[in-house]
């Protein structure tokens, strides 16, 4: 018996144990290190960092900025879509500021300061009751949705406004944006970067998970680069200037057939693998419509190594 009521108390502490671990209350700091000021995406910062973050009742949203130069109000869904910061919520001007999510629902911040929102600094979030928190994701490529209905080509601007760089979201700002596309055979990819700063290097998955670019399939150094996708399979995308690959700047796709299905089998990366010649016929990008640049030698690649934690199956699913 005292047994029996042993084992039941061990078990009942367990459940206990649990239930404050998933409903413990957590601060939130937004942005993480690159806090809360005009960002230098645009939009796509915070809006990227929301994406890859949950937020639950009892959590603390920590806002770190420079009074004077910064401040942090709670407003309206209308008054953050037309940045209007006459008639706030609520208001703080000292940093750093914290805001308690005390309930369901959206939420929504802006900067008041000059046209600080419509650059950007502006946040929205939805927050969900307290419960268990979902176990993470092994990377992924993105799947596209199949079947797919047959279309016309799609030229793709990597990164849309941000263009391809060092985002300041870190590596889910590219997995956001390609998040819910469908890429298919025949559509282009067009890299906007400052030549000298940045460059694309098509790789192996390999060499894209490790940040290894010493061994590159294709390399593009004359913006923009403009990418066909050829083939069906996984592609990897990166820059081959020092640390980039390692802050983020890395894509990602799956590229379908107009029936939805890829061709690859046991090893995404085996229908990227080698290295193209001019002469060869079977690689599965080619330069875009005319005006795209030649590729680059990829001897011309620099060394670089390291790479990003778990891609949230490109979480953006959860929310």
């Amino acid at each position: 018996m005292a047994r029996i009521v042993i084992i039941s108390l061990a078990i009942l502490a367990i459940a206990v144990t649990s239930l404050v671990h998933t409903t413990s209350a957590e601060t939130i700091v937004v942005g993480d290190s690159l806090g809360w000021l005009v960002p230098p995406g645009g939009d796509l910062a915070y809006g990227t960092w929301a994406a890859i973050n949950k937020f639950t009742v009892g959590d603390v949203l920590l806002f770190n900025f420079t009074s004077g130069e910064q401040d942090v109000a709670r407003v309206t869904k209308e008054a953050y879509l037309t940045c209007n910061s006459t008639n706030p919520i609520s208001l703080k001007t000292t940093g750093p500021a914290n805001f308690t999510l005390d309930a369901t629902g959206e939420y929504f911040f802006i900067c008041t300061i000059y046209a600080h929102c419509l650059l950007g600094q502006r946040l929205a979030i939805y927050v969900t009751a307290s419960g268990p928190n979902p176990a993470p994701h092994p990377y992924l490529p993105p799947a596209a949705p199949a079947p797919v209905s047959p279309r016309a080509p799609v030229t793709y601007t990597v990164g849309d406004g941000l263009g391809w760089l060092v985002p300041p979201g870190g590596e889910f700002a590219y997995m956001t944006w390609a998040y819910n596309k469908t890429f298919m055979v025949e559509d282009i990819l067009v890299f906007n970067f400052v030549e000298g700063l940045q460059d694309v290097a098509l790789v192996t998955k390999e060499a894209y998970e490790t940040c290894n670019t010493s061994s590159t399939i294709q390399v593009w150094s004359t913006s923009p680069g403009k990418i066909l996708i050829n083939s069906t399979g996984d592609y990897f995308f990166t820059s081959t200037y020092p640390r980039h690959c390692i802050l983020g700047q890395q894509l990602a796709i799956r590229v379908v057939s107009s029936s939805g299905t890829t061709d690859h089998g046991t090893a995404p990366s085996s229908s990227i693998a080698g290295p193209p010649s001019s002469s060869s016929t079977g690689s599965p990008v080619t330069e875009g419509p005319a005006t795209s640049p030649p590729p680059a030698s990829s001897s011309s690649s620099r060394v670089i190594a390291g790479f990003f934690i778990t891609l949230v199956s490109i979480a953006m699913a959860v929310f």
